[in-house]
């Protein structure tokens, strides 16, 4: 028999939550229920919330005498990241479901977070229509809008409940159906791309594939940069192909497509072979061009497309992005190689384009050659664009060689 985990505030949403177990077992499935409300459940749940803030190393008594809701939701929440991972390699559900607002959408997701990769996970949330990113993060949750709050059983909510039980019964329930998947022993490879590096990615990609391996690109927009980092610390990949580090430009600058603090860490960290370069590390990324702070005016800017305007770095700006990129090259465990484009670093970093630019990359390559240890990372530069094909064939045969230990 089929099991769905169904988290969820059983004190302040009990009815709604035992419609949907109702729900589950008219499937001929069972309902794993957990409780994760601060209160006394409406109906017995099979985890209570005691078992949860205690996963936490929390008393839930205590939790209650102290009248904090902040920190009750946290120890819940805390117990949740835990508990429901320890659940799921005991062979206990086979998917996980919930309901919630904000708060519940933020005490159950960062849980989920920490499930396989491809393990079902649905949220139903009030919060769906919106940015999801800080409760998805570079998981697989499959966010969906409860359209009304999570609050009664009614015309409305009782179509939005059928409808998720149903998507969860069917990627738990069919899944069989569709037979296993043939495994390809094919090294997998992470590249990163943008689309003013696209020309280069894509001969790399197909240099690659030609050769043996499989390559995943991650859109170098934040969370792509995320997703990868998350999957190269997951041990996804032989190689990595880092070719557009733009990410810094935003992470530093402040633009629209950060990646964090920790991007370019996974890899170094874990010793897999890489090869990186500064691809697009000429641009910031911004909205609509009427979005551009206005502390920007006056720079030169470049409209993309009508929702994305794209803003040329400084010579100071480089400095700082250079000096970034350099610290966590520097964390390097692994064969590493920095490429350096001198004839520009993405498609309209060229003569003649709008980001053309020199002496801005001149700063960047200086302060790359040194604050990188040489002891650690080597350095190579190419009297090419970064998009020229000699460019690309030469970084995937060059991480080939790291991969294969001839580098």
């Amino acid at each position: 028999m089929k099991v769905i985990a169904l988290p969820g505030t059983l004190d302040t949403k009990g009815k709604e939550f035992r419609y949907v177990k109702d729900q589950i077992e008219k499937l001929g499935m069972k309902a794993l229920v957990i409780h994760t409300g601060v209160f006394e459940p409406t109906f017995e749940p099979d985890v209570s919330n005691e078992d949860v803030a205690k996963a936490a190393g929390y008393d839930l008594k205590q939790l209650v005498e102290k009248k904090d809701r902040a920190l009750a939701t946290k120890a819940l929440s805390e117990g949740m990241k835990a508990l429901l991972p320890k659940l799921y390699k005991e062979g206990k559900f086979d998917g996980v479901l919930s309901f919630g607002g904000s708060g519940g959408t933020a005490l159950v997701t960062p849980a989920m977070r920490e499930l396989p990769l491809g393990v079902p996970k649905l949220m139903v949330s009030t919060m769906a229509g919106g940015n999801v990113s800080q409760y998805v993060g570079t998981s697989d949750i499959i966010m969906m809008p409860s359209i009304v709050d999570v609050s009664g059983i009614n015309g409305l909510s009782n179509i939005i409940y059928k409808n998720a039980v149903l998507a969860m019964a069917g990627m738990v329930g069919l899944k069989e159906t569709l037979g296993a998947e043939e495994t390809d022993t094919k090294p997998l490879v992470a590249a990163t791309m943008f689309g003013v590096t696209t020309p280069c990615v894509s001969r790399a990609q197909s240099y690659l594939e030609e050769r043996g391996y499989e390559v995943l690109v991650f859109h170098a927009t934040g969370n792509g940069g995320k997703t990868m980092e998350a999957l190269i610390k997951a041990g996804f990949f032989k190689g990595v192909l880092d070719l557009t580090t733009t990410e810094w430009c935003d992470e530093v600058v402040g633009g629209n497509l950060a990646a964090g603090p920790h991007r370019n860490e996974a890899a170094a960290l874990a010793g897999v072979p890489q090869v990186v370069s500064v691809g697009a590390m000429d641009m910031v990324n911004f909205g609509p061009y009427d979005t551009v702070p206005k502390q920007f005016s006056g720079r030169n800017l470049y409209r993309h497309n009508p929702d994305v305007t794209l803003m040329r770095t400084t010579e100071e700006e480089c400095r700082e992005i250079g000096e970034r990129l350099a610290e966590k090259l520097n964390m390097v465990s692994g064969k590493t190689v920095l490429l350096l484009p001198l004839k520009g670093v993405s498609e309209i970093d060229m003569e003649g384009k709008p980001f053309y630019g020199p002496s801005e990359d001149a700063v960047l390559f200086e302060t790359l050659k040194k604050n990188v240890d040489p002891s650690k990372v080597k350095i190579e530069e190419l009297d090419c664009n970064i998009n020229a094909p000699a460019f690309a064939e030469y970084a995937a045969a060059l991480l080939i060689d790291l991969m294969e230990g001839r580098g």
